[in-house]
C-alpha cells in the first residue's frame, strides 16, 4: 500500500506583540482604557464572545472611561446586548471608536456607547432581522438560506400592488416558498430586534419615546438590511456622533490590517472534494491579553446532498499573551 504524503497545514499569522504596539500607542492618546472587538467577513457576534470579553474586562478592572474599538459585519442581537450589558458593568462611560464597517449587531453594540467616533470609512447599519431558520428555503448548494421581514413585506406588498397575479391571498402560493412557521419565526425575531434597541440604548438615553424612535427607525426605515449609514445620517437620526480624530483613526486603520493578516483565510486543499480551512474568525484584545476564537476543521464535499460538511473539528477559542518575553497560547474553554 502506498503512504499518503502528508499535507502541511496552512496556518494564519498570530501578531499579537504588533498589535500590542499599536494598541499601546492608541492609549497613550486617550483618556481611557481601550479594548477591541474585530471580526472577519466569516465571524459574527456570538454568545461566546460575552466571556471573551469579560477576561480582558476583568483584568482592566473598573474605568470611568472605556473606549471600543468595533469591526464586524454583525451576528447575534441578544449577544450584542449581553456584551453591552457586561461592558456598562464595567466602565461609568463608553466612547465607541468606528474607522470601517460596523454593521447589523455590531450597530447594536455601538448603540450602548454614550457616544460613537466614526471614521471617514466608517458606517453603520441597519438592524433589521433577517433570519436562517431550519425550515427556511435552500440555495443551489442545498444550504437554508437568511430570510427577512422586510423581504417578506415587499413580496407582499408587490403581489397586491400587481394587477396580474389573479389571487386575492398571496399565501397559498407563498408558502410553498416559505414555509409558514418561518413567518412566525422571522415576525417574533423582528420584534425582539426593537427590544433589544430599545433595552440597550436605555442605558444611556432617559427619554423613553426617543429610544422608540430610534429603536423603530434602525429596523424599518431602510430598504436594504446593509444600508450604510454615515455620520451624517447618524446625526439625523439622533445618534451622539462625531468625528474620529484623523491620527487615531490611521492607527485604528493599521490595526485592522494586522488584525486582517490574521484572520485572512488559511485554506489547504487535499483534494477535489476535501479541504482544510484554519482561520481566525473573532478577536477581543485588551492592553496584555487577547482572545481569538479559530476555525480548525476538514471539510468534505458529499455529492449526493449537493453540500459541504465540517469533519475533524478542532475549532477553539485560544488565549494569546506574553510569558517571559515569549508568546504563548492556550486554550480558553467556553461551552
Amino acid at each position: 500500500m502506498t503512504k499518503k504524503p502528508t499535507v502541511r497545514i496552512t496556518k494564519p499569522p498570530i501578531l499579537f506583540p504588533q498589535t500590542q504596539k499599536i494598541i499601546a500607542q492608541i492609549e497613550k492618546k486617550l483618556d481611557g482604557a481601550f479594548i477591541t472587538y474585530w471580526s472577519s467577513g466569516n465571524g459574527s457576534v456570538c454568545h461566546n464572545d460575552v466571556a471573551a470579553f469579560f477576561e480582558v474586562l476583568k483584568d482592566l478592572g473598573h474605568q470611568k472611561q472605556l473606549y471600543l474599538f468595533i469591526k464586524s459585519n454583525g451576528g447575534n442581537g441578544q449577544a450584542a446586548l449581553r456584551i453591552v450589558n457586561l461592558l456598562r458593568q464595567h466602565a461609568d462611560k463608553i466612547t465607541a471608536l468606528v474607522p470601517l464597517e460596523c454593521a447589523s449587531a455590531a450597530t447594536m453594540m455601538a448603540l450602548g456607547a454614550d457616544e460613537i467616533k466614526m471614521g471617514p470609512l466608517a458606517y453603520l447599519t441597519a438592524v433589521d432581522t433577517s433570519l436562517t431558520h431550519a425550515l427556511s428555503p435552500v440555495d443551489r448548494n442545498n444550504s437554508a438560506v437568511s430570510v427577512s421581514q422586510d423581504e417578506l413585506n415587499r413580496v407582499l406588498r408587490l403581489w397586491k400592488e400587481s394587477s396580474g397575479s389573479g389571487e386575492a391571498n398571496p399565501y397559498p402560493s407563498l408558502y410553498h416558498q416559505v414555509h409558514p412557521l418561518v413567518f412566525g419565526a422571522i415576525d417574533r425575531a423582528s420584534s425582539l430586534s426593537i427590544k433589544i434597541c430599545e433595552e440597550i440604548l436605555s442605558y444611556h438615553v432617559t427619554n423613553t419615546k426617543e429610544r422608540q424612535r430610534i429603536s423603530k427607525h434602525l429596523n424599518s426605515a431602510y430598504p436594504s438590511h446593509g444600508y450604510p449609514i454615515m455620520l451624517r445620517e447618524a446625526k439625523r437620526i439622533g445618534l451622539q456622533v462625531g468625528g474620529l480624530d484623523p491620527v487615531l483613526n490611521d492607527l485604528l486603520i493599521d490595526l485592522n490590517e494586522l488584525y486582517s493578516e490574521m484572520g485572512q483565510q488559511a485554506i489547504t486543499d487535499y483534494d477535489e472534494v476535501n479541504y482544510h480551512d484554519h482561520e481566525i474568525l473573532n478577536i477581543v484584545e485588551g492592553k496584555s491579553a487577547a482572545f481569538l476564537y479559530q476555525n480548525d476543521k476538514d471539510w468534505h464535499y458529499r455529492k449526493e446532498e449537493r453540500r459541504w460538511v465540517p469533519m475533524n473539528d478542532q475549532s477553539a477559542w485560544n488565549r494569546i499573551g506574553m510569558v517571559k518575553g515569549k508568546l504563548q497560547t492556550s486554550k480558553f474553554h467556553i461551552r
